[in-house]
């Protein structure tokens, strides 16, 4: 996991200044779900989304990072353009998506990172999730509810944190000594 630290504009602490990178799996506005296989190290389908539904923004991961359900870290990014699946991108964390998610009768938090481009032009003010327009967040939720209850996956949003949050929770992922 690589933190960068950069000199920002307005008086924030470290958290809200310092970027991460984020590696892509799935473009915004894609059916279909890709996930890195680490044993292959190459991009595999994972699954085909039904008609209508599709990526909202592009979805990522943080490498050398395991979250609590034992895959890497999951990020979306925020960006003006979608990108491809392998692209390194340089991200600030502006807050996390804080969920549960119950398969099979087992429950696990499913927390999702949510992130801006350091080089998207539309985004490029925005510093906590609360400066997001409050619909858009709202349809970014029911996204993650909706896209896995067509897999019979129950997910739950507990709440939203800000990126001191969402740096908590990636440090803490970037604690495991098995990192994807």
């Amino acid at each position: 996991m690589k933190r960068k630290t950069g000199t920002s504009k307005t008086n924030h602490d470290y958290e809200t200044s310092s970027s991460i990178d984020v590696i892509i799996e799935t473009p915004r506005g894609s059916r279909n779900k890709i996930k890195y296989d680490p044993s292959s190290r190459r991009f595999r389908l994972s699954k085909v989304m039904p008609e209508g539904m599709m990526f909202p923004y592009d979805f990522g991961f943080v490498p050398a990072t395991k979250a609590e359900d034992g895959d890497p870290l999951d990020v979306l990014v925020l960006t003006d353009e979608a990108l491809f699946p392998g692209c390194l991108v340089d991200v600030k964390l502006v807050g996390v998506i804080e969920a549960e998610q119950t398969e099979k009768g087992e429950t696990k938090r499913n927390d999702r990172l949510v992130a801006i481009a350091t080089q998207s032009l539309l985004y490029s003010e925005i510093r906590t999730l609360e400066e997001l327009n409050p619909k858009v967040l709202e349809q970014i939720d029911a996204f993650f509810v909706n896209y896995q209850r067509v897999r019979d996956i129950e997910v739950k949003i507990l709440g939203h944190g800000g990126p001191q949050q969402a740096h908590r929770i990636l440090d803490k992922a970037g604690d495991h000594k098995k990192a994807a």
